[in-house]
């Protein structure tokens, strides 16, 4: 007789247990059968284990023609919107004009105590100067600005003693320098005493009216080439 020991929804499970009878009894073996539940709840845990141990072996696969499609899924070459002019994103260049005085020179001929300002090696004006008296000659050569000043202070060459801007300054109201000899400046400059101009009266620069000299000012910037001639 099968007897059935659990009655749970679980797949039954039957065994035919044959046990020896007392042989002197001559008994015929008695089939006993029996549901464990033990057993029942054995094959439920072994089954989810196994189905989480091995995955769907068709998920790789699933997943790989995932990624297989990734590409596929991005826009075609010609949905792609287009770039644009350079000039929409690109900053404009700045154009640095060239300087109007790269034909720019100066040449002072002390013979004729007179500067001339020369541009695209035509001479644009010409002014009447003072230059250094004997022992103090303004040199000879070639020479560039180096300075430029407007309203400058004047420091006495011997007394160290400084004269700020105004009528009474010895410089006027324009420095240009463009030589050093030994611890001096020599440059061009105005004066306030213009009765001097075409005397050979300084100590090594160059003497200009007021007006002149403001003039020059205007012609000239650092770096100019400077010629001074016998």
């Amino acid at each position: 007789m099968k007897i059935p020991l659990d009655p749970s929804p679980c797949p039954r499970v039957y065994f035919q247990i044959r046990m020896p009878m007392d042989v002197r009894n001559n008994a015929n073996p008695i089939s006993f059968h029996f549901l464990l539940p033990t057993f029942c709840l054995f094959a439920l845990v072994w089954g989810q284990s196994q189905a989480v141990a091995s995955p769907n072996p068709n998920e790789g696969i699933s997943n790989q023609t995932t990624l297989q499609k990734k590409p596929s899924e991005s826009l075609p070459w010609q949905q792609l919107p287009p770039l644009g002019e350079p000039w929409q994103y690109l900053p404009e260049l700045e154009l640095i004009p060239e300087s109007t005085l790269q034909d720019t020179r100066l040449v002072l001929k002390l013979s004729e105590r007179r500067v001339y300002f020369y541009q695209d090696n035509q001479v644009q004006a010409s002014y009447p100067v003072a230059i250094g008296r004997s022992g103090w000659e303004t040199p000879t050569g070639n020479f560039e600005v180096i300075q430029m000043v407007s309203y400058p202070t004047w420091e006495h060459p011997f007394t160290g003693e400084l004269v700020p801007p105004g009528p009474d300054n010895p410089l006027g109201v324009r420095w240009i320098g463009f030589a050093v000899k030994g611890e001096n400046y020599i440059g061009f400059h105005g004066t306030p005493n213009e009765e001097l101009i075409g005397q050979a009266v300084s100590h090594g620069c160059v003497r200009m009216l007021n007006e002149d000299v403001v003039n020059l000012f205007e012609q000239v910037e650092i770096g100019t080439a400077v010629m001074v001639e016998p």
